[in-house]
């Protein structure tokens, strides 16, 4: 089993064990895990429908056109009740990402930067010398007021403060909000780390970064199917990161749920299917 798996599923063993085994008594310890798994859940795919979905190939690709007021909701909520992550400040990051991918200007990480180097980054990344995130989107009221450095400090303190009200247990709270943040930043280094390290995943295109695919199932599901990277930078702007019906593509799957109830379109700009892409339809 590759290394990231194990990795995974061990802060998940881990998380559950000790969701059992803090659980107050008035929980016991069943109670307990099935809150700890919920929470982890619902923290989870929210910030995989505001990351990968919504801001991903929603705004730093616009591939795809969600309602204003869905991206407003997603956005308010996951950065309000779940873990924040400024969403003006990613765009940006993630913009460079691709322009200097795995070179000197890419704020995510650097082809010399090994495993402990990425994970410092995720926590204190490199300082972005451009500003690529002109959006409109950007000076909107609810934009500007999630984007204030304040509010990433007040909402994580709230969102604290209701869990240990809701659970009436201070240990317990704190290994449920520590635990999804762990779990989150495992994730991050999939993303930053295994899928630009060409010692894991495989390469569909040769292209000069470093990019790879990864194509196991937790991965895929963790990460929206953002650890997709290879066909993902060889083809940014493309409505899903499959590029073959073989590829489990999970982040694909919720955008059509989201398509079906009416919430998203697809852009022309991310219809453009490469000649050198196999798939045959979008499937969309």
């Amino acid at each position: 089993m590759r290394i990231y798996n194990v990795l995974g599923y061990s802060i998940l063993l881990v998380y559950g064990v000790l969701c059992a085994l803090v659980a107050p008594a008035h929980f016991g310890p069943w109670l307990g895990f099935g809150i700890g798994a919920a929470y982890l859940i619902a923290g989870w795919f929210m910030a995989g429908l505001y990351l990968s979905d919504v801001i991903h190939m929603g705004i730093a690709h616009r591939a795809l056109d969600y309602k204003p007021w869905f991206i407003h909701l997603v956005t308010f909520l996951n950065n309000t009740f779940g873990i924040y992550v400024n969403p003006e400040t990613w765009v940006n990051r993630h913009r460079l990402h691709h322009r200097y991918a795995d070179t000197d200007g890419d704020p995510n990480k650097l082809a010399s930067d090994g495993f402990w180097k990425t994970l410092k980054l995720c926590l204190f990344p490199y300082a972005c010398n451009e500003n690529v995130a002109n959006d409109s989107i950007f000076k909107t009221p609810l934009f500007r007021f999630i984007s204030n450095p304040v509010y990433a400090v007040v909402s994580q303190v709230f969102n604290f403060a209701l869990l240990y009200w809701l659970v009436k247990d201070l240990g317990y709270a704190v290994t449920l909000w520590l635990g999804t943040r762990i779990f989150a930043i495992w994730v991050n280094m999939v993303q930053n780390y295994w899928t630009h390290d060409k010692r894991w995943g495989y390469r569909r295109y040769e292209d000069a970064d470093n990019a790879m695919n990864i194509g196991d199932w937790l991965p895929v599901m963790a990460t929206f199917s953002a650890c997709l990277q290879n066909n993902h930078h060889h083809f940014p702007s493309l409505l899903r990161l499959s590029h073959d019906d073989s590829e489990f593509d999970f982040g694909f799957m919720t955008v059509k749920v989201m398509r079906r109830l009416g919430l998203v379109t697809a852009t022309r700009k991310g219809t453009e299917l490469g000649p050198e892409i196999p798939l045959k339809s979008f499937n969309f």
